[in-house]
């Protein structure tokens, strides 16, 4: 038997007149307000720099502040501002990825908004997990990872208020989000390769949960604006794994290199990581080479995505072969490969 939710997931959701977006100069945030100025929507956003073309103005997303009156008047707010970093402070990650929740719901509230969406992480699962998890699998609070902690734990702010009538929200955990401007899976990686300083773990065996950044951006726009999103978690994945080797072969090809990326047992590549940490830490040169970086490259299990597809009528368009693609012509136009 058919329900009406899973009847109304093929159809395009209703758009919101006007949307605003935390981290609005970020990967993800940048993607979410060009997508909805597409749309036809109107499109303004907060991020610590201010950018008056495109809408943005300035703030801190862990302190309240004259940006949240810029909410006014919207119908969605897009909650994307957050630490991303394997080397940045556990109170970093409590004032700005979990704090940083209550200061977007209090300015999406008083702006009278209909619907707050929060962007957690597939990360919240932690380390342990089941082969295809599903959204109804316990998140991690004791991981020892800030990045995964403090995303499970942001969760509870968004929750809790839909729980308690302020606001109807929904969450979505993307997977690991690529493109031409993603930081961690390929700015970085790309970086760390010119330098012959790059390593996998788990023998580049390690399982990525890839999903291109236009295909996230659907899914964001299809759970804030479907009614069945309200109130509920969503998985964004391409629906897919693929072996980190696999995934980075694109990188050395990229910086000129041929062959595969280095790869070593995991301990063998935590040792290796954490002395690189060192010796960064003794020059003085921030680097997201250590412990944490590798047990996150070494992962062995993707994410179901059964139920945004069966809610949302989410269907990932874009392969990895395609996405790599995108993201090499993206790169080759901003100059960063020749």
């Amino acid at each position: 038997m058919t329900t009406e939710s899973e009847n109304n997931s093929t159809k395009s959701p209703p758009l919101p007149h006007r949307v605003f977006v935390t981290g609005a100069n970020g990967f993800i945030g940048r993607a979410v307000l060009e997508r909805y100025r597409e749309l036809g929507a109107e499109v303004c956003g907060m991020d610590m720099n201010a950018d008056p073309e495109a809408g943005v103005v300035a703030g801190n997303i862990a302190e309240a502040g004259p940006w949240q009156k810029q909410a006014e008047g919207c119908d969605l707010v897009v909650h994307t501002a957050a630490v991303v970093s394997n080397s940045a402070t556990p109170a970093l990650y409590r004032a700005v990825t979990v704090g940083g929740v209550r200061r977007a719901l209090d300015a999406a509230v008083a702006g009278g908004a209909k619907r707050f969406l929060h962007i957690s992480s597939c990360g919240a699962y932690g380390w342990q997990r089941p082969p295809n998890a599903e959204e109804t699998y316990p998140i991690t609070t004791l991981s020892g990872n800030s990045y995964q902690d403090s995303k499970a734990a942001s969760e509870h702010p968004a929750l809790a208020a839909h729980a308690s009538g302020e606001i109807p929200c929904t969450v979505v955990r993307p997977g690991d989000v690529y493109g031409a401007g993603s930081r961690p899976w390929v700015l970085i990686p790309l970086e760390l390769i010119r330098k012959g300083m790059f390593l996998l773990p788990a023998h580049g065996k390690g399982i990525f949960s890839p999903i291109y950044i236009d295909d996230v951006v659907s899914g964001i726009v299809l759970a804030a604006g479907h009614e069945a999103g309200a109130g509920q978690i969503f998985n964004l994945t391409a629906g897919y794994g693929v072996p980190s080797g696999e995934f980075f072969a694109y990188h050395m090809r990229w910086a000129g290199k041929s062959g595969a990326p280095r790869s070593f047992s995991t301990q063998t590549a935590i040792v290796l990581a954490e002395a690189a940490r060192m010796i960064s830490k003794v020059l003085g040169k921030p680097t997201e080479a250590n412990r944490q970086s590798m047990l996150m490259l070494s992962k062995s299990e993707t994410f179901s995505i059964e139920k945004a597809r069966r809610l949302l009528g989410f269907d990932p368009q874009i392969d990895l072969a395609e996405g790599m693609r995108r993201t090499e012509e993206g790169l080759r136009a901003r100059g960063i490969i020749d």
